[in-house]
């Protein structure tokens, strides 16, 4: 029985944890200062809490946390790595820049442990789904073909370190970029009065992008908290693009108002925007 480690259980990692688990992995998580909630996720998704020299001796670690974490977790299991005898292949399935990623690299290689480039594209998987895109990139891939066996949907990413990290910055921006264009000018719509004008236009002419923000818009609402850092780690992979740049910078903020008490007013707003478009 393979072991993989699952570092955190938040809603895409016990997702993953329990398709893993419905497989026949024994899936090893960290519940070091989590909350009620994650531990009833871990528990529902049949995940076990192991101390950190557990989670090392396992066969693969995926850390799956939010990207202003994922560097303090490979320093905080880096001793525990180095003194492993046998290290499990270390992914990092992030949504963080390049940059974030390489320096997450140089302190796992450092422990002598395998390190691949990851990312994961689309939603937790459910029951009867396939599940999200997960696409690993590095100098070896072959160990983690092993998670195709446990129900992902595996794929490599041509390329070396940096390069799966790339498709999900890029991916990313597009995707979460265009729901926050899309809230910016709903917003601004709807201060000006014109957000049933707006909301006619968008029915006539764009039909395939109303049926989007439809979905996305409440989707995105309790994730923007999430979303905000992810944006930063955007406007980094944007590197000497100026504009680019602030365009993402300007995303994250977005993203944080609509995450702070400030902001609920307006993501009430944009949520019935969504459900007057989807009652059309």
């Amino acid at each position: 029985m393979p072991t993989i480690a699952v570092i955190a259980p938040g809603a895409m990692g016990s997702a993953i944890g329990a398709r893993l688990s419905e497989h026949g992995a024994r899936v090893l998580t960290s519940l070091a200062g989590r909350g009620a909630a994650s531990r009833a996720r871990a528990e529902a998704a049949g995940m076990v809490h192991a101390a950190d020299s557990d989670l090392a001796a396992a066969d693969i670690l995926l850390s799956i946390v939010p990207p202003a974490d994922a560097e303090e977790l490979a320093r905080r299991l880096a001793p525990t790595l180095a003194a492993a005898p046998k290290k499990p292949v270390y992914i990092d399935a992030n949504a963080v820049s390049p940059e974030t990623l390489g320096r997450i690299a140089e302190i796992v290689a450092a422990t002598g442990a395998p390190f691949l480039d990851g990312a994961i594209l689309g939603l937790p998987p459910k029951p009867g789904t396939k599940g999200p895109r997960v696409y690993v990139s590095g100098a070896d891939t072959a160990p983690a073909l092993a998670l195709r066996d446990l129900g992902l949907d595996l794929r490599v990413c041509p390329g070396g370190i940096g390069a799966a990290s790339s498709l999900k910055m890029s991916y990313a921006g597009l995707n979460k970029g265009l729901t926050a264009l899309a809230a910016i000018m709903i917003l601004a719509a709807g201060r000006a009065g014109a957000g049933a004008a707006l909301l006619a236009e968008l029915a006539e002419n764009e039909p395939a992008l109303l049926a989007r923000f439809a979905k996305g818009l409440p989707d995105m609402a309790p994730k923007a908290y999430r979303w905000a850092p992810e944006m930063e780690e955007i406007a980094e992979f944007l590197g000497p693009d100026a504009a680019g740049r602030q365009v993402f910078a300007g995303y994250a903020a977005l993203y944080r108002h609509l995450a702070a008490e400030v902001g609920e007013a307006d993501s009430a707003a944009l949520i019935r925007f969504a459900a007057e478009a989807a009652a059309r």
